[in-house]
Formats: structure tokens, C-alpha cells, sequence
């Protein structure tokens, strides 16, 4: 506020004022990679996974509500709201309310967040300079690259100046995207840009900076033409005004300008003539491109800035179009391990389930959009004395999930077929897992034995859902874990349990995948819901059953995505053998 104004401000006041001076956005970079801006309104936002937060960021890493950004007395602060797995800044837990500034990133569970200011527009025509003293000049880049008055207004005018170095832009435009229209690597990319800036500016040393993923900025690429080392050129101050400011940088002595108070490397090598330009496309600033050289061998000037902001803008675009390459590659690099995963573990579940007199038997798994490590078997013993049923939902997703159930399959195979008892086939298979596959590598699974002309059901739960017996009466009870995870300790401690099936009895193994989808309200389908379903279809054959919980699943979700495989094995005694 100027001195002669008079006025009382409020503090609510004052603050509003304050950030519409300053207006600031959010540059989102979620957990598939896909980036978006997001404005920053009011004086709280909530970020979380639910709806009811200011900023709803589908990220299974992140809690409902995950953190909150709040603005106070001019400066905006963030909190961790509680969350199960904690907000970062800059690296760093956020244990108490942390300030941010321009640039600030902070990491809520697999999402990064990037505070910056919101990109206002300039009035058209005007050209803006900031510039403390004699030593530097900046102008905003994105007026650099406007046409001259005349060419803009289309107004009949003689050849001038402004004219003359326009055409001159436009030659080196078309040089330069001759140059670079075609594919390549990032690396090859950066230097050919180095190649333009040397031929046309003839600079001592030159660098590209691309911003890193943790929001500082990396020397990407960066070339000498005498002896001097290019990385010297480097200026916290100069690379926030550049990048963040949008801003071409003409520096005409370093050695006398203050802000270069603090880089003793660009002093010690003697370096005072500089110009740089950022590196810009519409999602932000991605770095800067920076000439460097002693007055001995090059002053830059003016018409330098201009052109190596119109070399800038072009090499963005490109630098940008090789990003997207890059990810679309990763991409379908990814699609193709998903779809190699789900083949696998695929061709791992039975072709067709074992028929056996007085018994009906259902089993099913629908995918999700991945690969999620949902296996399962029904099988009848060599000697055809018990009925087997595994159930398994292995850690992890992709590649590494199907080579793991992949491994659970092997191991299990034999000692099933064998006859050996359920807590005894979970001992073999956890002590071997734990063995050959890392610590985070484990697998959840429910084990049962059913004797065909008894009914005698023997079972083994390893960390896994309750399995669900249901008699035919409507009563039914829950069988729980008697054993941890398989792989997670070198020798497990497995109980086996004991039941009977009688007629028309049902046993429902499932995974997590029924029992975790969420409604548009948040809400868990649950084990109770799962358990009602099934208690009012219990005269219903099992397979009919079976449908009936994936209708009453999907009526409940009311569309929200699944995000886990699906999968049921049922089975039902029948009548008496």
C-alpha cells in the first residue's frame, strides 16, 4: 500500500487481498502420471480421496482426507489431517503445519503436488521490463515471441528493425523445426539444441536445466567451447526468475550484478555475460536453456534474448512432444506386462471343475483392469478321498503378482494330490516362499479338504477372508484365520479346523475384491452385505447364487470402478452319498 493512502483493513480483509495479488494453483501429478492444474480457492482446501474433499484425487494411497492447505496472514501452510500414510515436503514427513512457498512440493500418497503462482495474462502489446540496475534486463518471454506492432496490426509500414530481426526469428524457426522434426531420443534431442545455440549465438558455454521429479532442476545437457566447465552457469536466482517467472534474462556483467552474489562458481570461471530463456509449454515450465561467455570473447545483447527465447519456445514443444513419446511407450510397454501377467495367471485357474456325485461346485473370477494375483483351485485327490478347495490373493500387482501365484501353484500342487493335511500343505508352502521370494512378496489363502461321502470339511485359513459356511437353515458363521500369511515368517504356525457339511450346507470362499468395492458414498460392500446375499439365495442352485452376489455388488457400487479381480469358489452338499 502506497504511503499516502488511507485505509483500515480488516484481517480477513487484508488476506483476501493479499491472494488476489497472488493468485496461486496447484499443478497435480497423479499416481498413472497424468498432470492437471487445479486453482486454489478460498482460505482452506482439504486434498483427499474422498468427495467431500475440496481436491478428490483417486488415490488408493491416500486417505479420505489426506491433508489440508490453509492460508494465514499472507502465507500458505500445509497440514497432515491424520492420514495413514503421512504427507511429505520437499522429502520430508509433515509432522506440524509447514510454510510453503512458489514451487513447493508436497507428496500425498503417491501424488505430487506443485504450489505455483497462476499464469495472469499481460495486457496485448505491452512489453514489460523488470530490472533492478544496469546489469540485467529481464523480459516476459511470451511477449518476446509476439510479432512486431506492425506485422500484428497489418498496417503498411516500411522495413524497420523490429521488422528485419523478426524475419531473422522466423529463418531460425524454420531452421531449427527442420532440424528437429523427426524422432529421437531425449539425449540426442538436447544436444542438437546445443548445436543451434552455438552456431547461431557462438556463446563460451551453454546448458540446458529440465526440472527434475522432485521439483528442483537437473543439468540435462550442457556443452564447452574453450575450457570452462558449462555447469558453472547454474543461479538459484537467476533459474526462479527464468523458470517461474516466465522470463528471457539478459545478464550483461554477472561479476557486479548482486544477484550473483552467491553462485561462486559462475564468478570463480569468470563468466559475465549471460543470457537465458525458460523452457515453456502449456503445463508449465519444464527448465531453462542458458549461454554463458567472458566479455573477452562475447557480449550478448538484446536481439540475442529475443532470439534464444524464440529457440527456447521451439525446443519445448519438442522437448515436451519426446516426453510424451517416451510415455506412450512406457505405457503400452506396461499394457503389454499387464496382459503377459493376466495370461499367466490365467492359464493358472482350472479349465473345468471336477464333477462328483452329490456335490455342486461353482467357482469364477472376473478381472479388473489389471492384474491383481486372485488364483484359485478345485480339485479332487488322486485317490479321489477329499474334495479340495485353495483360495489365494498374493501382495503386489503386474509382473510380479502372476510369477508369485505362478509359485503358489507349484508348491501347493503335489502335496494336494498327495493327501497331506491343510496345515501341514501351509507350513510346506510358507517356509518355501519365505525362502525364494523377497519380504514384501506374501501370499493370503484359504485351504479346505471336504470329504465327498462324509461331509467332513477340514480347512486352513492363512491370513485370508473369513470363509462363510451357511447352513440350510439360514444359520451361518464365519471361518476365520488360524494362520499367518504364507512367506511371511520362515516357519508359519497353522491350526487346522474342522467341520461338517451337511445336506445342503454351502461353503463361499471369496476374496477381497467382493467383500472392498466402494458405493458413491465411500461405504464398503462388507462381509455382512456378502452374507446376507447369500442367506437369501441359499435355496438357490450356487450357480444361480454365485450371480446373484456379483448383481447385488454391482447395484451397490452404482458404477464407481472396481479395482480388484472378483473372485468365488463355492461348493454345496447336494444329497446324501
Amino acid at each position: 500500500m502506497e504511503s499516502h493512502a488511507v485505509e483500515v483493513y480488516d484481517m480477513q480483509t487484508m488476506t483476501k487481498t493479499l491472494r488476489q495479488a497472488s493468485p496461486m494453483s496447484l499443478h497435480v501429478v497423479t499416481t498413472d502420471g497424468s498432470p492437471f492444474d487445479h486453482a486454489l480457492e478460498g482460505d482452506s482446501f482439504v486434498i483427499g480421496r474422498s468427495s467431500k474433499a475440496d481436491l478428490t484425487v483417486p488415490d488408493r494411497s491416500m486417505s479420505r482426507m489426506h491433508a489440508r492447505l490453509y492460508f494465514d496472514n499472507g502465507v500458505w501452510y500445509v497440514e497432515d489431517l491424520g492420514s495413514r500414510n503421512g504427507t511429505l515436503l520437499g522429502g520430508r514427513p509433515v509432522n506440524d503445519p509447514a510454510r510453503l512457498g512458489h514451487g513447493s512440493v508436497v507428496q500425498v500418497g503417491s501424488t505430487s503436488i506443485t504450489l505455483r503462482e497462476a499464469t495472469r495474462p499481460s495486457p496485448s502489446g505491452v512489453r514489460k521490463e523488470t530490472s533492478s540496475d544496469s546489469h540485467t534486463i529481464f523480459r516476459s518471454a511470451a511477449e518476446l515471441l509476439q510479432a512486431p506492432e506492425e506485422i500484428r496490426t497489418d498496417s503498411v509500414t516500411p522495413m524497420g528493425e523490429g521488422l528485419r530481426r523478426y524475419a531473422d526469428r522466423l529463418r531460425l524457426l524454420t531452421e531449427v523445426n527442420l532440424a528437429l522434426d523427426r524422432v529421437m531420443s531425449l539425449e540426442d534431442l538436447l544436444e542438437l539444441i546445443l548445436d543451434r545455440a552455438f552456431e547461431h549465438f557462438g556463446p563460451e558455454d551453454a546448458a540446458i536445466y529440465l526440472r527434475n521429479d522432485k521439483g528442483g532442476y537437473d543439468c540435462a545437457a550442457s556443452r564447452s567451447g574453450g575450457q570452462g566447465d558449462p555447469r558453472t552457469l547454474f543461479s538459484t536466482n537467476l533459474m526462479e526468475q527464468v523458470v517461474e517467472g516466465g522470463q528471457a534474462a539478459l545478464v550483461l556483467d554477472a561479476q557486479t550484478d548482486e544477484r550473483f552474489n552467491e553462485a561462486m562458481s559462475l564468478l570463480d570461471a569468470g563468466v559475465r555475460s549471460l543470457v537465458a530463456a525458460p523452457l515453456q509449454d502449456p503445463d508449465g515450465a519444464l527448465g531453462l536453456i542458458v549461454l554463458g561467455s567472458r566479455l573477452t570473447v562475447r557480449q550478448f545483447d538484446e536481439d540475442d534474448m529475443e532470439l534464444l527465447a524464440s529457440l527456447a519456445s521451439v525446443a519445448a514443444m519438442r522437448i515436451r512432444n519426446v516426453h510424451l513419446a517416451e510415455e506412450a511407450a512406457e505405457r503400452r510397454r506396461l499394457e503389454q506386462e499387464v496382459a503377459l501377467a493376466r495370461e499367466i495367471q490365467v492359464s493358472l485357474l482350472p479349465d473345468a471343475l471336477p464333477e462328483v456325485e452329490g456335490w455342486d461346485i461353482a467357482a469364477g473370477n472376473i478381472p479388473s483392469r489389471g492384474v491383481s494375483g486372485d488364483f484359485f483351485k478345485v480339485e479332487l485327490r488322486h485317490d479321489e478321498s477329499e474334495i479340495v478347495l485353495m483360495l489365494s490373493d498374493v501382495s503386489g500387482k503386474g509382473i510380479g503378482a502372476s510369477l508369485l501365484t505362478a509359485s503358489l501353484e507349484a508348491l501347493s500342487a503335489g502335496p494336494i494330490h498327495d493327501g497331506v493335511a491343510p496345515e501341514d500343505i501351509f507350513d510346506s508352502v510358507s517356509h518355501l516362499l519365505f525362502e525364494r521370494t523377497p519380504p514384501e512378496k506374501y501370499a493370503t489363502s484359504f485351504l479346505a479338504a471336504v470329504d465327498p461321502k462324509t461331509g467332513v470339511l477340514r480347512y486352513c485359513n492363512a491370513g485370508h477372508n473369513p470363509a462363510l459356511l451357511l447352513r440350510a437353515n439360514g444359520d451361518f458363521e464365519w471361518l476365520e484365520s488360524t494362520g499367518m500369511p504364507l512367506g511371511i515368517l520362515p516357519a508359519g504356525e497353522f491350526t487346522a479346523g474342522e467341520r461338517v457339511l451337511e445336506v445342503n450346507d454351502t461353503l463361499v470362499l471369496y476374496t477381497d475384491g467382493i467383500t472392498e468395492p466402494e458405493n458413491p458414498e465411500e461405504e464398503e460392500y462388507g462381509q455382512d452385505r456378502l452374507g446376507e446375499v447369500c442367506v437369501k439365495n441359499r435355496s438357490e442352485p450356487i450357480g444361480e447364487m454365485m450371480s446373484a452376489i456379483e448383481e447385488d455388488l454391482y447395484h451397490f457400487v452404482r458404477g464407481v470402478p472396481f479395482l480388484d479381480d472378483r473372485t468365488l469358489v463355492l461348493i454345496r452338499r447336494l444329497e446324501e452319498s
